[in-house]
């Protein structure tokens, strides 16, 4: 991507990812096959300076398992807000042992910050978007330090603030320059990702079974009524519709996929 990478004192220097990269990029793999840009891309140009996050909720296990068939050692984050529900962090154990992930990285708050500024720990009650920015927007920026990528599980589907997601984003909310941000399942359907589960006999999220659509910490996660929106339950009666670490950027959306 941009000009061609180049030597200084025997450590490969690459430039940062610019909007013409994205755009170029978004151009180039709109309508491939996610397994097929994910194979090229993660063998290719951005091997060893990715990193994939998962939140692993109730969708997780497609994106994990995708990225498990090209290469287990990419680094894996996961943040723990340490409000987190308990069959999440079972399913984070399980789920990542099954699929062979060799680099499991957790991040948490940082305890100077939580007594600074959730000494008791009830701000989520009070102020949830300052509770995100400690306990999960604040880890994973240490996390991505030092990756020039990192790979979202977002859907377009999952929320009306997702419906134009692109396939790639330049994410300019690191101290250490521009990140490329890929969200390989854009496109896919609720329907293809269920398919998906079928075909490879993914396990589900314990919760999944009881109305619990999209799950994020346990004090702002609630069931999903009929016909609502998969995210209806994250923050219920907060005007809020994301912890921080995405931000909805209007941009070409992918087609749908074929896997």
């Amino acid at each position: 991507m941009g000009e061609a990478a180049r030597k200084i004192d025997s450590i490969d220097v690459r430039p940062a990812f610019t909007q013409a990269d994205v755009d170029a990029l978004n151009a180039r793999y709109t309508g491939v096959p996610t397994a097929e840009m994910l194979r090229e891309l993660l063998t290719g140009d951005l091997f060893g300076r990715t990193a994939l996050v998962s939140s692993f909720g109730t969708e997780s296990a497609v994106l994990l398992h995708l990225v498990s068939q090209i290469d287990r050692d990419v680094p894996l984050i996961f943040t723990n807000t340490q409000k987190m529900f308990g069959e999440t962090l079972a399913y984070r154990d399980e789920l990542s042992e099954r699929l062979g992930f060799t680099d499991l990285r957790v991040y948490r708050p940082d305890p100077r910050l939580l007594a600074q500024k959730d000494e008791t720990g009830l701000r989520w009650s009070y102020d949830p978007d300052g509770c995100c920015a400690i306990r999960k927007v604040e880890p994973l920026q240490r996390a991505l330090k030092g990756f020039d990528a990192w790979i979202s599980g977002r859907k377009g589907f999952q929320a009306g603030t997702r419906t134009a997601l692109p396939l790639f984003e330049l994410d300019t909310e690191h101290a250490d320059g521009p990140k490329l941000k890929l969200n390989p399942l854009a496109g896919w359907s609720k329907d293809q990702l269920n398919a998906y589960f079928d075909a490879h006999k993914l396990p589900r999220h314990p919760l999944e079974a009881q109305g619990y659509l999209s799950i994020g910490c346990s004090p702002c996660t609630s069931r999903v009524m009929p016909g609502e929106d998969p995210r209806a339950g994250r923050w219920r009666g907060w005007d809020k519709v994301e912890c921080g670490i995405h931000t909805p950027i209007p941009g070409p959306s992918a087609d749908d996929p074929i896997f």
